[in-house]
């Protein structure tokens, strides 16, 4: 009795040290986080906003020449004023006109989370330029939502009128779920991470997974407060089902030797928008589409967690290995 006695107090005291440790690692780390948040929110960033479409829709034909003349990237001179005039007065162009300043009255909150984006990239990248940013109509093209032209950033703001909106009625779900608001600054970060990822070196769905993982990786740098389904672009639902089903799509990946395939047909079924995954089984339709990409975050995940690498060695590393230095394994739920 009394040895175990002895051993329930060693055992104790054992315990209470290790409880000690733990906090003080908690603290210690807790200060870390908050010394460098404080440190991001103190970058100075000043960031240019033109709502070029509010200038170009209020304007009379009269005042095109003068319009022209401070953006002139906008005007191609193959095309006559005339076009200009006719989209002054086109019903639909008045349409989504009407539609965004129903939706972006006020852009105060979008400017504050462009700022804190900015601050958080020139963080880990200080000898970044920071872009003028330009609101502009599209004609809802929203396979160029935004557009990175170096020292400008083009944002077609009528294609984040929202999911429901009337005029996007004739565009694929799978498509217009992404047509929000909430999902400006995530799209800017994909677009602007192509300044910092390095171009995938072969053809094979690996290097198209790892790329895609590392832009998503970066979300996670330069959107920290943001949620998760938000910067891949999924719904709560979609993200709860690859989460829930992460080692069976591993494994199909795997067994099917998917990812040093360089079948063009893989990249489609896998990393390309689509209203689910073809895994060819029963559980397609309850799939949501992209996978592959979502994978591939997992496995940068998995390898930022097991390296100490710099961000951008990182970036830089091919997507083979990066991907044997992983030690990604995901665990049966």
């Amino acid at each position: 009795m009394f040895h175990k006695n002895k051993d329930f107090i060693v055992r104790k005291s054992v315990l209470n040290r290790l409880l000690l440790v733990c906090f003080v690692v908690f603290v210690f780390m807790g200060c870390q986080f908050s010394d460098s948040k404080k440190e991001i929110s103190e970058i100075p960033v000043a960031i240019e906003w033109v709502r070029f479409e509010q200038k170009f829709y209020r304007s009379s034909p009269q005042e095109l020449p003068a319009l022209k003349k401070d953006f002139p990237y906008f005007f191609p001179s193959q095309y006559s004023d005339e076009i200009w005039e006719q989209r002054l007065v086109d019903s639909l162009q008045l349409e989504l006109f009407d539609q965004i300043n129903k939706v972006f009255l006020s852009i105060d909150s979008l400017q504050a989370q462009a700022k804190s984006l900015f601050q958080h990239i020139k963080y880990y990248f200080p000898e970044t330029n920071i872009p003028k940013i330009i609101t502009v109509v599209s004609d809802v093209d929203y396979h160029n939502k935004i557009i990175d032209a170096d020292s400008l950033l083009l944002v077609s703001i009528d294609t984040y009128l929202g999911k429901d909106n009337h005029l996007y009625s004739g565009i694929p779900k799978y498509i217009s779920a992404n047509l929000n608001k909430e999902q400006i600054i995530p799209d800017m970060v994909s677009v602007l991470s192509k300044r910092y990822i390095s171009s995938p070196q072969d053809r094979t769905l690996l290097s198209q997974m790892i790329f895609r993982g590392k832009q998503l990786y970066l979300k996670d740098l330069f959107l920290p407060s943001t949620i998760n389904h938000l910067k891949i672009g999924y719904s709560q639902k979609q993200l709860s089902w690859v989460q829930e089903n992460e080692a069976h799509i591993w494994r199909f990946f795997v067994e099917q030797k998917l990812l040093f395939s360089s079948n063009t047909n893989q990249i489609y079924r896998f990393i390309d928008p689509a209203p689910f995954t073809k895994f060819y089984l029963d559980i397609d339709q309850e799939s949501p589409g992209r996978v592959g990409q979502w994978l591939g975050w997992m496995i940068v995940r998995s390898f930022a967690q097991n390296n100490d690498v710099s961000l951008p060695e990182l970036l830089a590393m091919p997507a083979n290995e990066l991907f044997q230095k992983s030690k990604y394994k995901p665990s049966r739920k």
